[in-house]
């Protein structure tokens, strides 16, 4: 499926035409041309290659997918990989959606991987701001990059909430599951590495499209990419932190476990202590030698007395110790 929109002076004024007409729409200095394309075949990518002129690497890297984020300069036009990423409510797992796009001075092509991502709210973007859409090629990959930056922000809030459930978890009285506590604590560190894998690279994209010497962004338009680019930071801060924040959960997690399991060796021991000393005085009094109170029934009530009196010594000791 291929979607086509000219604007001219910032307004809408065609969509829907084929893409063999796009050559002769870029002949007008003033119009804009966007299409967008969802996982097309090398033929349809042949046709945009040969009206815009594309380097033969940029359209090889959209046929091989799973590319890092990356700017790519070519002599006619720009390359770039960006990844909208979104975070599953069930599961937790990242979620990736491949947007290529092919900067020239008067066209933006969009190519994405499948259709999770929604262009249609990129393309609702460019239609509530016509004062800015007369920037042109600059407006639009303004709105695309801050769309996709946005979905970044709402996975690193996602993944801060879970972060601080599992902190949750770790105190409370009753842990649960400590293997399936373990299950997600390894699943949320293994989906803030590769999203980190995804949002750092974006500093450098932002970054070079704000170079003077590419005039991809117009002086109107920068503050508007210099804020895409604190976004950017941001969010590549906040996912560092993440990590950390992850890692410092398993530790303690560890560390916990170490402690319980301290606690239950010391109680276990306790407990081991006050049943020997019945066993160590009825073994006593079971030597087959006489001894004080042999045969008698004196000898018994005295056993009786002393394992009561020196397993409850011992239980209070305990106790006030807190090992039982």
């Amino acid at each position: 499926m291929v979607r086509t929109r000219l604007y001219r002076d910032g307004a809408l004024a065609a969509e829907g035409f084929p893409i063999a007409d796009v050559s002769d729409h870029l002949e007008d200095p003033s119009a804009t041309v966007w299409f967008d394309l969802c996982s097309p075949p090398p033929e349809k990518l042949a046709v945009i290659s040969e009206e815009l002129g594309l380097h033969p690497l940029a359209v090889e890297d959209v046929l091989h997918p799973h590319q890092r984020p990356k700017l790519d300069i070519y002599e006619s036009h720009l390359f770039i990989v960006a990844y909208a990423v979104r975070l599953g409510e069930d599961d937790g797992s990242l979620g990736f959606s491949e947007v290529s796009m092919f900067v020239t001075r008067n066209a933006l092509v969009t190519v994405r991987s499948d259709d999770t991502f929604d262009i249609d709210a990129v393309a609702a973007r460019w239609d509530a701001s016509p004062g800015l859409a007369k920037h042109g090629v600059s407006y639009l990959l303004h709105s695309l990059l801050d769309s996709i930056v946005d979905g970044h922000f709402d996975v690193a809030q996602a993944l801060d909430d879970r972060v601080e459930e599992l902190e949750d978890l770790l105190f409370t009285d009753h842990p649960g599951d400590g293997r399936g506590l373990q299950r997600r604590m390894f699943d949320l560190r293994r989906t803030t590495v590769r999203f980190r894998r995804i949002v750092v690279p974006m500093r450098e994209v932002v970054n070079g499209l704000m170079r003077p010497d590419l005039r991809v962004v117009q002086p109107d338009m920068a503050p508007y990419y210099q804020d895409i680019y604190d976004h950017v930071l941001r969010v590549s801060e906040w996912t560092e932190s993440l990590r950390e924040l992850v890692g410092n959960v398993h530790e303690t997690h560890l560390n916990l476990q170490g402690n319980r399991m301290n606690d239950i060796m010391k109680r276990v021991t306790s407990w081991a202590a006050v049943i020997a000393v019945p066993t160590m005085i009825t073994g006593f009094y079971g030597q087959n030698i006489p001894y004080p109170g042999f045969a008698q029934a004196a000898g018994f009530w005295t056993s009786t007395l002393l394992i009561l009196v020196a397993s409850a010594i011992l239980y209070v000791v305990f106790r006030l110790k807190d090992w039982i």
